[in-house]
């Protein structure tokens, strides 16, 4: 039993080391490992499938609105880097250089990718010349690479994998509605799939992407009260088409600039999920996101005709559209249930010879331990009904834990207690001066999340300075 216990005791608690509860989680989990390149991560086959699945999910979303998929290279040199300033002078300090090929010196150096603004835009500059080859909407599946010098597993890695999706349309108004388009897409999916809740808005201008004309984004908010820059789409109006020359032929005859969007989601939404729905047993996965959804765990496996009954559910569930897997390993039921508790597998069915006899199995839910007697001629259908449940009470949850840390401040002073004392997000009024925002990052680090689409009047003045309010601001520390 010692060792049983042992494999959970191993956890920090999360009330106890919130920090220290995420990275135990990720390591036992076997989601990652460190590597020898600093500040770069293995992303373990069982973090790995959650990527894939996030992925499939989220690229056909893309494609059901006419995403089309490339790949550009890796690769951009220096000139084309300095032709949008704002944009570079924004991604200055986290750039790789690249400055040999083999032993010689290079002519002109190389960064590896940040993001791939200027090299879609360089490409465009050929591609497009007609308002018939409008609009562009492509998106690509690949790694970047930002220096960034504190790293945490999936939040802040110096590699990281993610989608960038880059746009070109004839008009603002198509670029605007895009823009808005795909960060529906992005909050959809948190919140369908992955059972995140998310406040969508836009960004302060102190707040959004180098080089955009504005940034919308998702706002998650993890159980230890911080927030989570979830997902954001940019709306680039014509500035980079002016830096790049992409133009094109209107139906007019008149040579005109297009205007691009894009946007983005990255491998840090699994430290997202990990945040939101785990507990102190471990990684809790929402169903629609799980590789594997049921563990098919055998009692007594040694007994006669028990691992047969397993394998025989394991295949009644598969060919009904589950994703399952049977523990038949020689460990203990008490240490497999550890470890199915321990990766997040939102069921487990345990099966033993007095369920065989009885024709039953035990489903038991990963988030609240309930136990479910079901007759093994049901499985298939309470399964799914289950499933299901589940899926719909951990957004719920994860909503209303969201809404119990969400704060409201008049006055500046509520404002500082509240957002040192009470973490959470915190609803305030603001002037739209940039000197109250680095005024509340310098008193409390916290930074203006969004500007929600749904606005409300909290009052009629900004919460620093007292001048007349323009926006609702959500304001939280974040990762």
């Amino acid at each position: 039993m010692a060792k049983e216990k042992k494999l959970v005791e191993e956890i920090t608690s999360m009330d106890v080391d919130f920090a220290q509860w995420y990275t135990d989680v990720v390591k036992k989990a076997e989601l990652t490992d460190y590597t020898s390149v600093k500040g770069c991560m293995v992303i373990k086959p069982a973090g790995y499938a959650i990527w894939e699945n996030i992925q499939k999910e989220l690229d056909r979303r893309f494609k059901e609105t006419g995403v089309e998929n490339v790949y550009l290279p890796m690769f951009i040199p220096e000139s084309l880097l300095q032709k949008e300033k704002d944009h570079v002078e924004g991604f200055a300090p986290e750039v790789a250089w690249v400055t040999h090929g083999g032993a010689e010196a290079l002519q002109e150096r190389m960064c590896v990718r940040p993001t791939s603004e200027t090299l879609f835009c360089d490409f465009y500059a050929k591609e497009i010349q007609s308002y018939r080859d409008l609009p562009k909407v492509y998106n690509q599946w690949c790694s970047v690479v930002r220096w960034e010098k504190t790293t945490r597993p999936f939040l802040r890695s110096r590699e990281f994998l993610w989608q960038e999706g880059h746009t070109a349309h004839a008009t603002a108004e198509e670029a605007e509605e895009r823009t808005q388009q795909m960060l529906n897409v992005y909050a959809d999916f948190c919140e369908e799939v992955l059972a995140i809740p998310v406040i969508r808005g836009r960004k302060t201008d102190k707040e959004k992407f180098a080089g955009a004309e504005a940034t919308y984004t998702i706002e998650s908010l993890m159980h230890d009260g911080k927030a989570l820059q979830s997902g954001t789409s940019h709306n680039f109006g014509d500035g980079f088409a002016k830096a790049f020359g992409i133009q094109y032929t209107a139906k007019d005859n008149t040579l005109q600039y297009v205007h691009q969007t894009s946007w983005g989601m990255t491998t840090r939404m699994i430290g997202a999920i990990i945040m939101v729905h785990g507990d102190n047993s471990g990684l809790v996965l929402p169903p629609r996101i799980a590789p594997t959804q049921v563990m098919v765990i055998p009692i007594a496996q040694h007994k006669e005709g028990v691992l047969d009954k397993a394998y025989e559910i394991k295949s009644e569930l598969l060919k009904a559209g589950f994703t399952v897997k049977v523990d038949d390993s020689d460990k203990s039921p008490g240490w497999k249930f550890s470890e199915q508790e321990m990766k997040g597998i939102p069921v487990r069915i345990e099966i033993g010879p007095k369920d065989i006899e009885a024709n039953q199995a035990v489903i038991v839910r990963r988030d609240t331990r309930e136990k479910i007697v079901v007759s093994l001629d049901k499985l298939s259908a309470k399964l799914a009904e289950v499933l299901d449940t589940m899926q719909k009470d951990m957004l719920e949850r994860a909503r209303a834990h969201r809404d119990a840390h969400t704060y409201d401040a008049l006055t500046y002073e509520e404002f500082v207690k509240t957002i040192n004392e009470k973490p959470g997000f915190v609803r305030a009024m603001w002037c739209g001066d940039q000197a109250c925002e680095d005024k509340i990052k310098e008193d409390t680090t916290a930074t203006a999340r969004c500007m929600p689409f749904k606005q409300e009047k909290l009052s009629d003045v900004c919460v620093c300075c007292g001048k007349p309010a323009k926006a609702m601001v959500y304001w939280g520390k974040a990762y």
